[in-house]
């Protein structure tokens, strides 16, 4: 019974994450997502293109990487991508991760904090798709609502380029071609600047 009690308030906890707000609107709506919607929404992303990773990979462990990737962001915030890649700012994100898998029974955060070691690192197939699969959502926010994040930001076309391409490409070099060629298309019709 203790562990149930104790994986409930971890349940309970992570609830919090619905009250983190990020800085992309969904698609056709005023307001900002939250980074629950985010987590719901890069794990059924990375299902439906997992054919089109660069490596096969374990999709299992994708999604639960996606799960728990902005678990932290309940204590640390959201920090928009192109501010967010400092050390002390992931820092304050694994502290706060930290905190929450110790809500649960002995030893069963360490798997999950171990996933969010892996990827952090991008350096396995599936922590590098992740990680490219973790960018999708946000460009298509900002592709489909007229840059509203990156013109809100003065987020240059460099930046958006730079770092996507990268992180994309690593993990799916089909995906980031197809992303290059509308973020032009953006670049063209002056979304992106």
């Amino acid at each position: 019974m203790k562990e149930i009690t104790q994986t409930l308030d971890f349940i309970v906890e992570i609830e919090k994450l619905k009250s983190v707000i990020r800085n992309t609107r969904p698609v056709g709506l005023e307001r900002y997502e939250n980074s629950a919607e985010h987590s719901w929404h890069v794990c059924l992303s990375a299902l439906m293109l997992k054919d089109y990773a660069n490596e096969p990979v374990d999709i299992n462990r994708v999604i639960k990487m996606l799960l728990i990737h902005d678990l932290g962001e309940i204590d640390a915030g959201d920090t928009i991508i192109y501010a967010s890649e400092t050390v002390e700012n992931k820092q304050n994100e694994e502290a706060g991760l930290k905190r929450i898998l110790d809500l649960l029974p002995d030893g069963l955060g360490e798997e999950y904090l171990s996933l969010w070691h892996d990827f952090e690192a991008s350096e396995t197939a599936e922590s590098k798709y992740a990680k490219a699969i973790d960018r999708v959502p946000p460009l298509l926010h900002n592709l489909q609502g007229n840059g509203h994040s990156w013109k809100k930001h003065n987020i240059p076309k460099e930046k958006v380029f730079s770092l996507n391409g990268r992180r994309i490409s690593d993990g799916s070099q089909q995906l980031w071609e197809t992303l290059e060629v509308k973020l032009q298309q953006a670049v063209i019709d002056g979304v992106l600047k």
